[in-house]
């Protein structure tokens, strides 16, 4: 499909070799995967055909590879697929060079090749955020899951008391209220320059409509904070874990607060 036509996908794949060094060992990192890995397992059928969204290194579907689900990685960067596919070779699964402006291809030639729908999709910490128009992710993604099935979507919440209150206290003001920002939003990785967009809930159902119903919606990061108190919240593990504690309960009433946002899409009967 692509290589690194997106600027997104050049800013991630410069920092692949290093970014699950750089990143894993982050303990709000693992507490926030935690509570994804938790909702995935809820949701999805035991060893369901599983495709992932901007699956980066790979972490996620191993872990659910590992748990007996066949998994379909996708990702614009060939070296997170190259990663990823290492991660996968024990368990058969299956990696790919997608970018997600390009899920409508990749459909058509994935079911023209025979592949079987999928009973459940999902993306993780925020790779459709990179993404301004998120209709042909959509589209794309209503021709490779069946009726029924969920879509698990995670995206950046838009209004993080979490991130406004530590981007002050490190003297970043201009970082504080960045979610705010409509439209395109400048962003900077690996010293490549890259925007995302900070999709708002309305934004999302039109895009996804008429083939996905938002079912619910769950804050990822409601009370554990974003990466931009690292690496003081990792020096603190008793704080995060109660942090995490109070995430279980404030999940979907305060969903809106989450440093990420779960929204839960369901498959409709609709062409």
């Amino acid at each position: 499909m692509t290589s690194l036509s997106h600027p997104a996908a050049r800013a991630f794949d410069a920092v692949a070799p290093v970014f699950d060094s750089r990143f894993g060992s982050w303990l709000s990192v693992t507490a926030q995967r935690r509570a994804v890995r938790t909702a995935l397992l809820r949701t999805f059928p035991p060893g369901g055909h599983i495709l992932e969204l901007g699956g980066g290194t790979g972490e996620d579907a191993a872990f659910l590879a590992d748990r007996g689900f066949d998994v379909f990685l996708t990702d614009p960067s060939p070296t997170m697929v190259s990663l990823a596919r290492a991660k996968l070779a024990p368990f058969q699964g299956q990696a790919e060079v997608v970018a997600g402006e390009e899920m409508e291809e990749f459909a058509a030639n994935y079911l023209a090749a025979g592949g079987a729908l999928f009973d459940g999709a999902f993306s993780n910490f925020a790779p459709l955020n990179c993404i301004t128009d998120l209709r042909p992710v959509a589209r794309g993604l209503a021709r490779l899951a069946k009726p029924g099935s969920r879509a698990m979507l995670v995206l950046f919440g838009t209004f993080c008391p979490g991130e406004i209150f530590t981007e002050l206290l490190r003297g970043r003001p201009h970082q504080a209220l960045r979610r705010f920002k409509r439209g395109e939003a400048p962003a900077r990785l690996a010293k490549h320059e890259f925007h995302v967009v900070y999709h708002r809930r309305a934004a999302l159902q039109r895009a996804f409509a008429p083939w996905f119903i938002l079912e619910k919606r769950l804050g990822i990061g409601v009370a554990v904070p974003p990466s931009a108190a690292e690496p003081w919240i990792s020096g603190h593990p008793r704080v995060l874990g109660a942090m995490a504690l109070l995430d279980k309960i404030a999940s979907r009433p305060f969903a809106i607060l989450g440093d990420h946002v779960l929204y839960q899409f369901r498959r409709t009967t609709e062409n």
